[in-house]
């Protein structure tokens, strides 16, 4: 089945959003959450390989008219790569302020979406869209092999206490940031095309991605605090972990 994924918006959406991600990155950089920043920028890179190398240059799925396709998809990459890999991760450290970057991005994706309608008149447009239906296959075969995995580990330990992996928070926060940005698209007239990709999209999208986060938050977080101090060198055991 094919789903078209498509975005009309004008020049100013993108100013509009780089304010805000620098705005959101210096908020994250002053309360010393410097782990997170490094994941979302690395998640912004994950993106642009994706969506560059492989639906543009590869696939030839992505279309864009009116922006340059490299530096386009360099920003648009950054900008939800960053986002969602930051917003997971919060959600993975149980991060004691998580309610209010959960309702930081959401209301900061909203509020450049309606500020670019507003005040973009005199901006030049933009279209893109991308299709799914080569691609959207092999990206429900990679949810269903990580939840599997996770499933099987929860069976394996099932009566040993405090190893089981709270699957239900994984999936409900996977579907949540997709649904999230999606859900701004379609109720400001951005992504005009229905709620088949807001459904779609928001079910298998962001949340393939889940359970390779868990297992990189986990091993990662076994060496490194939030703010870059080191725990463990690699190779130690518990005992050894740095005061």
């Amino acid at each position: 089945m094919e789903v078209i994924a498509s975005r009309d918006f004008n020049q100013l959406f993108i100013y509009l959003d780089i304010l805000f991600l620098v705005g959101l990155t210096a908020i994250l950089f002053y309360t010393k959450r410097y782990m997170t920043i490094i994941f979302g920028i690395f998640g912004g890179i994950i993106y642009f390989l994706v969506d560059y190398g492989i639906f543009y240059k590869i696939l030839g799925t992505r279309i864009i008219s009116g922006a340059a396709p490299f530096t386009f998809l360099l920003w648009l990459s950054m900008s939800y790569g960053f986002t969602n890999f930051a917003w997971i991760w919060l959600f993975f450290n149980k991060d004691k302020r998580f309610f209010e970057w959960s309702v930081l991005i959401p209301v900061g994706w909203f509020a450049v979406a309606l500020l670019s309608q507003n005040f973009g008149s005199g901006f030049i447009e933009i279209s893109i869209s991308r299709g799914t239906s080569s691609y959207h296959g092999f990206m429900a075969l990679i949810l269903f092999v990580g939840y599997a995995l996770l499933i099987f580990m929860n069976l394996k330990n099932e009566n040993i206490p405090g190893k089981r992996i709270d699957i239900k928070k994984l999936m409900l926060m996977g579907v949540l940031v997709q649904f999230s940005w999606e859900s701004v698209l379609l109720i400001t007239g951005i992504r005009a095309a229905g709620v088949t990709p807001l459904i779609i999209n928001s079910l298998l999208e962001t949340n393939l991605g889940m359970p390779i986060i868990y297992f990189i938050h986990k091993a990662v977080t076994k060496f490194y605090s939030e703010d870059l101090k080191v725990i463990r060198t690699i190779g130690s055991t518990k005992t050894d972990t740095i005061q």
